[in-house]
C-alpha cells in the first residue's frame, strides 16, 4: 500500500484529500500543527506526524517512507501581512519541495491558485499559459502565490516531479477555518453592505479533491492545471446565493474609487476594519478562468456547479443557523434606497454617455 502525506490536512482542501485518498485505498499521513483542528478528520483512518512546513526537521521526519506528497498547506487571507505570507506561503513550501527532492518522492502534487495565474482582461477568461503580470496591484496574497510557484517550478527544473494544480475559489462543506467560503457565511449573516464590480470562478472542493488525484496520476511534472468550474460575476454569485439561501443580495454596487476611498479610510481608524484596500482590489479583478487543459489532458470533469453553492450553504445553515439570517430576510431600507438611487444614476449616465 502506498503511503502519501498531506500537508496541511486538516484544512478544507487537506482534509478532502486525506478522504479522497483513503477512499482510493492509500495509507496516509498527514502533517498537521500542534494546534490544527481535526474536526474535518474525525470519522477518518490516518496517521498524524506533528510538526509544521516551516520546520525543516519536522518536515523531513514526516516524509520518511512517504512514496507521494500533496502539499496543501497554505493561507489564503488578503488581510495577513505580506512577510507572514510569504514565510507560510513561499518558504513553507520551498521548505516541503526542498525535502521531497532530498528523499527522493515518487510524485508531488502542489496546491496553488488561480492567483498565482493572475486575473483576466473584464469578460474574458485565462488558461495555463498567461504569464503572470498581477504584481503591479499590490495584493500580498496573489504575489505570494506566484512566488510560491516559481519556487514550485525552480525545484521542478532540478529534477523534482512535481506537479502543480490552481484551484478556483473553493466552495463546499467544511470549512472551519473561515477561508475561501467566508464570503458565503458574510453573506448569510448579511455582512456585505455593498460591493463592487468584480468576478470569480467557483469549484466544489470535492472536484478539487479529484483533480488532485488526477494530477498525481496523469499530470506532467512541471506542468500546471486549473482546477475550476463556474465562472461568476459578483452579480450572479450573489443572486445564485440570495435564491438558494432565501437571504436578499446586497443592495449597493460601488464604483470602485468609492470603495478604495473607503477602505483607505478605513484603515485609518482603531480597531479591525470592515473592509481592507487589498479586499477590494481583489474582488474587482476577474478572477475567471478555463479548465480545457485538465478535462484533456486529467480526464477531469467537474460536478454540476449549482451543488455546490447549495452544499456550502446547507453546511452553515447547519453549523451556524442561529446566527444567520433567516430565508426571507431583505437589507436595511437605508441600503436598499442607495442601492436604487445608484442604479438609477448609473442608468442616466449611460444614457447620457
Amino acid at each position: 500500500m502506498p503511503k502519501t502525506l498531506v500537508t496541511g490536512a486538516s484544512g478544507l482542501v487537506g482534509s478532502n484529500l486525506v478522504r479522497a485518498l483513503r477512499e482510493r485505498g492509500d495509507d496516509v499521513r498527514a502533517l498537521l500543527r500542534s494546534t490544527a483542528r481535526e474536526d474535518n478528520l474525525a470519522d477518518l483512518s490516518y496517521e498524524r506526524a506533528t510538526g509544521d512546513v516551516l520546520d525543516r526537521r519536522s518536515v523531513r521526519r514526516a516524509l520518511r517512507d512517504v512514496d507521494r506528497v500533496f502539499h496543501a498547506a497554505g493561507r489564503t487571507s488578503l488581510r495577513m501581512a505580506a512577510a507572514d505570507l510569504n514565510r507560510i506561503n513561499v518558504d513553507g513550501t520551498r521548505i516541503v519541495l526542498e525535502e521531497c527532492l532530498r528523499a527522493g518522492v515518487e510524485r508531488v502534487v502542489y496546491t496553488s491558485s488561480v492567483a498565482a495565474i493572475g486575473p483576466a482582461r473584464r469578460g474574458s477568461t485565462v488558461d495555463e499559459t498567461q504569464v503572470f503580470d498581477a504584481g503591479a496591484y499590490g495584493i500580498p496574497y496573489v504575489n505570494a502565490k506566484h512566488e510560491a510557484e516559481v519556487q514550485a517550478l525552480r525545484l521542478a527544473a532540478r529534477g523534482l516531479p512535481v506537479v502543480i494544480v490552481n484551484p478556483g475559489f473553493v466552495f463546499g462543506r467544511g470549512d472551519i477555518n473561515r477561508s475561501s467560503t467566508e464570503i458565503v457565511r458574510r453573506f448569510l449573516r448579511r455582512q456585505i453592505p455593498a460591493y463592487v464590480d468584480g468576478a470569480l470562478n467557483i469549484i466544489d472542493v470535492r472536484d478539487v479533491a479529484r483533480g488532485h488525484l488526477a494530477a498525481e496520476e496523469r499530470g506532467e511534472p512541471g506542468e500546471r492545471y486549473i482546477l475550476g468550474n463556474r465562472n461568476y460575476t459578483l452579480d450572479r454569485l450573489f443572486a445564485d446565493l440570495g435564491r438558494v439561501s432565501g437571504v436578499e443580495p446586497p443592495a449597493v454596487k460601488l464604483p470602485l474609487h468609492v470603495a478604495l476611498a473607503f477602505a483607505e479610510a478605513q484603515a485609518r481608524l482603531p480597531g479591525r476594519p470592515q473592509v481592507t484596500v487589498a479586499e477590494v482590489r481583489a474582488s474587482s479583478l476577474w478572477w475567471t478562468c478555463r479548465n480545457t487543459k485538465a478535462k484533456r489532458d486529467l480526464g477531469w470533469r467537474p460536478s454540476p456547479h449549482e451543488d455546490t453553492i447549495e452544499a456550502t450553504v446547507d453546511w452553515y445553515r447547519e453549523r451556524d443557523g442561529a446566527r444567520l439570517a433567516k430565508p426571507g430576510a431583505r437589507q436595511p431600507l437605508q441600503l436598499r434606497a442607495a442601492g436604487a438611487l445608484l442604479r438609477q444614476v448609473g442608468g442616466l449616465v449611460g444614457r447620457v454617455v
